[in-house]
């Protein structure tokens, strides 16, 4: 019997769309989602779209609903509103979409953070989940932030090359019930 090595397994390119949460931020300084976007590209990955909306829960929830709606997204990554001001609502604009949340991001994203801005890393509410069939990312708003969450977690999750596993090969059966 003979088993494939690793190395057989061929990249699968996913579309993304990219969504910066802003009240300030424009295109031409809206850095973290550029960076975010950059990243997605450069690894061979397709940006369905970027948008920018305020930050305001219902405005998220439907720029995320739209995507998430949409079968030929694949991911929805989000930057920005994660932190504990009155007008940081993402987390709370995207859980009540999820269909299972994914505790496993928002902890391994704080362990790394720590790293880098210790025990401030207590005030992230980075948060991820599934949403028809849709991964869902949210991110901080920072570029260091999105950065650290892309290169270190996210990217390794959305190749199908990675091992032991990723969430590459569970799309076929995220809508099983």
């Amino acid at each position: 019997m003979t088993t494939a090595s690793p190395k057989a397994r061929e990249f699968v390119p996913l579309s993304i769309a990219v969504l910066t949460v802003s009240d300030t931020r424009d295109e031409s300084s809206d850095t973290s989602g550029r960076l975010l976007c950059e990243r997605v590209l450069g690894v061979g990955h397709r940006i369905h779209e970027k948008a920018i909306c305020r930050d305001d829960i219902y405005a998220i929830r439907a720029h995320v609903s739209r995507w998430i709606a949409a079968p030929e997204v694949n991911v929805v990554l989000t930057t920005g509103g994660t932190g504990v001001t009155g007008r940081d609502g993402t987390p709370e604009a995207v859980t009540p979409l999820f269909d299972k949340v994914l505790d496993g991001f928002g902890e391994m994203f704080r362990v790394l953070s720590y790293e880098d801005i210790k025990t401030s890393t207590l005030q992230s509410r980075a948060v991820a989940g599934v949403a028809n069939a849709t991964y869902v990312f949210t991110l901080p708003g920072s570029s260091g932030a999105c950065a650290l969450g892309w290169d270190k977690l996210i990217v390794h999750q959305l190749d199908y090359r990675t091992r032991p596993c990723n969430l590459v090969e569970l799309m076929p059966r995220l809508l099983e019930r």
